[in-house]
């Protein structure tokens, strides 16, 4: 036994060595030997434990000493191939095409995106009221911001484009069989050209004066110089509504309708304020109070807020003989932005002294004081241009003037600046449209466009270009599908950037049918 024993041995190892060939130089296989070894079962515990062939020789097999050396393990190096990474070998700093870059990346929102169901089940939603639906909406995107909706991990840049003329003759093999969407997806067209453009002589080119206004009836309201023109945009004709004696010196500084579209108030340079019944034509009463002229108007329900070149404003109950029922003290200088909120919860006013102030909506809280609940000082010009967003009621936007050229975002909840971004323009105006959630602001030097912003990425969607001097006031139209603009040019703009899709508009009224029928027979069961 001991002799088969030492002659397989001595078999196994002589296969293993390859002692009737030439010895080369690469690392010898061991798994067929030790195949063998285990059918002739004379596994060594030494030999399974080896390492390198080298090291087996030497300590485990004693009768194979004046045998030749096994050949060394290492595999030489090559000149061209590179280090294989390990542990110790740093990703590079700029990312790779798979390889994340974790200076971008942001863990704790990746952690709470993994670890968070950020929407509802199906019959957890169903069961919410619309109100705590909106509620949870608006609460997540106003407290995470941008975060929950970007991506978690930040790659590399996008490769470079090819060249101009440059054709992929493999083109074919990949394309080939691709097939076509059933649906296609319809491109939005946007109008470069107004629709129509409308003479505005002698309107005052002064950035802080607001001097058109689009009433829910359909009637546009514009002030040139010392009268005000009424223009019914469905049947086209032109009324004259008021106009100042021509002796005096006095101008119209600002306008503004109701709600309702019944009544507008008109702001005068001597610091007066008119209410104006339209289809009279007819003066119902003049409010007086203000010190200097009035620049800026709102209206919230039957208070009527005026804003003072002092900066002051003032509040007027238009259904009382004592009309003046409160003032608000914040600005030092002339206040050329003024407006309250869809649901009249909050104030804004911004002023020349760059300062954005944020009221509660009770106009009797501050009689005399100036303490706002919030007061922004982040503009670095004057602010005009103010916005409230209409599914947002508690998110505005403002827009700087010409040592600023930035619009920003707050909420006035908890008075966080949500997202800046820089319109290398002077702003003189903002709106929002509400079907398709866009911002349209207007600008002045150098290019006098209209800007159509994709909110909240901020990302250009259109610009309309035709004023040859800035724009000075924008309104919308009741349908929200017409934008027009006051420039000083002296020409009034209509745009039709936002025209309604009708088709789409009822696919989503029947979509929207469908998930409130399938809510109830939830919330019935």
């Amino acid at each position: 036994m001991a002799a088969m024993s030492n002659h397989s041995l001595e078999q196994a190892m002589s296969v293993a060595l390859n002692l009737g060939g030439t010895p080369t130089r690469r690392q010898v296989d061991r798994r067929p030997v030790l195949e063998q070894q285990v059918a002739g079962g004379i596994v060594n515990s030494s030999i399974m434990l080896a390492k390198t062939p080298s090291k087996t020789q030497q300590s485990s097999v004693g009768v194979m000493s004046s045998s030749k050396k096994t050949p060394s393990a290492k595999t030489p190096k090559s000149a061209g191939k590179r280090k294989t990474p390990n542990k110790g070998s740093k990703t590079p700093g700029g990312g790779d095409r798979f390889i994340p870059s974790r200076v971008g990346t942001q863990l704790e929102a990746a952690h709470y995106k993994l670890c968070t169901q950020t929407t509802p089940s199906a019959e957890a939603w169903a069961m919410l009221s619309p109100s705590q639906q909106q509620y949870r909406q608006v609460m997540n995107e106003n407290l995470n911001g941008e975060v929950l909706s970007n991506k978690i991990i930040s790659f590399n840049q996008k490769p470079p484009q090819p060249p101009d003329g440059y054709q992929n003759n493999l083109k074919v093999l990949y394309s080939c069989g691709k097939q076509c969407s059933s649906q296609k997806k319809k491109v939005r067209y946007i109008p470069q050209m107004p629709e129509r453009i409308l003479d505005a002589p002698d309107i005052l080119d002064d950035y802080y004066l607001s001097l058109a206004s689009w009433s829910s009836q359909n009637i546009l309201a514009v002030a040139l110089g010392g009268s005000v023109y009424l223009w019914n945009a469905t049947t086209g004709d032109i009324t004259l509504l008021m106009e100042l004696d021509s002796s005096s010196a006095d101008y119209i500084s600002c306008i503004n309708w109701t709600a309702d579209g019944h009544h507008i108030a008109v702001g005068l340079s001597s610091g007066n304020v008119e209410l104006w019944h339209p289809l009279e034509q007819k003066k119902l009463r003049t409010m007086t109070g203000h010190a200097a002229r009035v620049g800026s108007l709102s209206w919230n329900s039957h208070i009527l807020s005026s804003g003072c070149r002092t900066g002051a404003i003032h509040h007027h109950d238009v259904r009382v003989a004592e009309h003046q029922v409160g003032a608000l003290l914040g600005h030092t200088q002339e206040v050329c932005g003024l407006q309250w909120s869809p649901g009249g919860n909050f104030l804004a006013s911004g002023g020349n002294d760059n300062l954005l102030n944020i009221w509660r909506s009770d106009p009797g809280s501050n009689l005399t004081g100036s303490n706002s609940l919030y007061s922004f000082n982040h503009h670095q010009a004057a602010v005009k241009a103010l916005a409230w967003c209409p599914w947002q009621p508690n998110v505005l936007a403002s827009g700087g003037g010409t040592a600023d050229r930035h619009i920003r975002f707050w909420n006035c909840n908890n008075g966080v600046s949500l997202s800046a971004v820089d319109t290398r323009s002077q702003v003189c105006a903002l709106l929002w449209s509400p079907e398709y959630r866009e911002i349209i602001s207007g600008h002045g030097f150098t290019h006098n466009q209209l800007t159509i912003w994709k909110y909240p990425a901020m990302s250009k969607v259109a610009e309309l270009t035709g004023h040859t001097a800035r724009v000075l006031h924008m309104c919308l139209s009741p349908d929200g599908s017409t934008v027009v603009s006051a420039g000083a040019d002296e020409t009034l703009r209509l745009w039709k950037c936002f025209a309604v899709d009708e088709e789409a508009k009822k696919m989503k009224a029947k979509a929207t049918q469908k998930e409130d029928r399938s809510a109830l027979r939830l919330h019935m069961r």
